[in-house]
């Protein structure tokens, strides 16, 4: 049996990633080893994390031994910037997503991440959802046949606009929520041929998008994202209709509250999905509906699977391609919005 020292793990941020998700994942992997935190909030980190170390800043932590990984969660205009310099430090890195604020920042990042020695991944932590590792095995077993259109919602109701960073970042709610839906889409249908978008600050007072629908177009398939903080009745997550039948699905994956309220991988009802989708199909002339069982959220696969890749024992759960991938239809949609037309990828 081979055994492996713990891989030591410095999260650089701790803000609603950092907290929420990235530090209780890591504390849950065999493995990693949290070993430090980047913040200049060290109350906050201690009151959650009393045994880890606060650093003051990234160099502190780039320049210690005993940390092989970093965890980059701070707003997105630092991303690219950071990434870099933890590449060049020869550590392996997981960023947040979007991975960079721009398609050539992230085209840098991806440039340095191919010749560095350490492993680049992107926490597209939605590909571990309950409801979409369901609907992937659905589309698998032949349950809904073709698809022909798959509706993807992230809507929230948030009237007022607040002065966090959130809201006011470039790309507004397609660069924040965008980047799950996409990255979703093209796991089960692969690249579209074409982007068209609609973005739109709607709320009294915004700067930045806070409504976002988007035409993925395929061949025959027709993907549809849609983003809103102006939606009071916010539960609708899929619709997805296929030559085999239809699937519905109403609210979001559970972890993320589930992380919020105190909970920790492991426990019982980690990942449990609370409202199942319906799978309705017309047999004979009568409509039959049923609650397909629903698989059980997994963030901490994502963190597994980092643990393997810097062993050297697997390839990063979302490597850089993939994340480019995603960073070039953010782009196209917003070219798109731009000029009032479709972009071809």
């Amino acid at each position: 049996m081979t055994s492996h020292a713990p891989i030591g793990v410095a999260v650089v941020g701790y803000g609603l990633a950092g907290q929420t998700f990235h530090a209780p994942l890591i504390e849950a992997t065999p493995g990693l080893t949290l070993t430090a935190v980047v913040s200049s909030r060290p109350e906050a980190v201690h009151a959650d994390l009393p045994d880890v170390e606060v650093l003051p800043n990234l160099d502190a932590a780039l320049a210690r031994d005993d940390i092989g990984l970093i965890v980059v969660a701070t707003p997105d205009a630092l991303h690219a910037e950071q990434s870099i310099a933890a590449l060049k430090a020869r550590k392996s890195v997981v960023v947040d997503k979007p991975f960079a604020a721009t398609l050539e920042q992230a085209e840098a990042v991806a440039a340095v991440a191919a010749e560095a020695p350490g492993v680049f991944s992107v926490f597209q932590n939605r590909r571990w959802d309950a409801d979409f590792l369901t609907l992937r095995r659905l589309i698998a077993e032949g349950a809904l046949g073709d698809v022909a259109v798959f509706e993807s919602h992230f809507d929230r109701f948030r009237p007022a606009v607040t002065d966090r960073w959130k809201d006011q970042r470039d790309g507004g709610v397609w660069a924040d929520l965008g980047p799950h839906l996409i990255d979703q889409a093209v796991q089960l249908f692969g690249p579209p041929l074409a982007v068209y978008a609609d973005l739109q600050a709607q709320r009294q007072g915004a700067t930045a998008i806070d409504y976002a629908h988007v035409l993925l177009r395929y061949d025959r398939l027709r993907v549809i994202l849609n983003m809103s903080h102006l939606a009071a009745e916010a539960s609708l997550r899929y619709v997805v209709h296929g030559t085999g039948g239809s699937f519905i699905k109403h609210g979001l994956d559970a972890q993320e509250n589930q992380s919020k309220a105190g909970l920790r991988p492991g426990d019982p009802d980690w990942g449990l999905d609370p409202l199942p989708g319906v799978l309705t199909k017309q047999i004979g002339g009568q409509t039959l509906r049923t609650t397909p069982t629903p698989e059980r959220g997994d963030y901490p696969a994502f963190y597994a699977a980092v643990r393997d890749a810097v062993r050297g024992e697997a390839p990063p759960p979302v490597p850089a391609d993939q994340a480019l991938t995603v960073m070039r239809i953010l782009d196209a949609g917003l070219r798109s919005a731009a000029e009032g037309r479709e972009v071809s990828l």
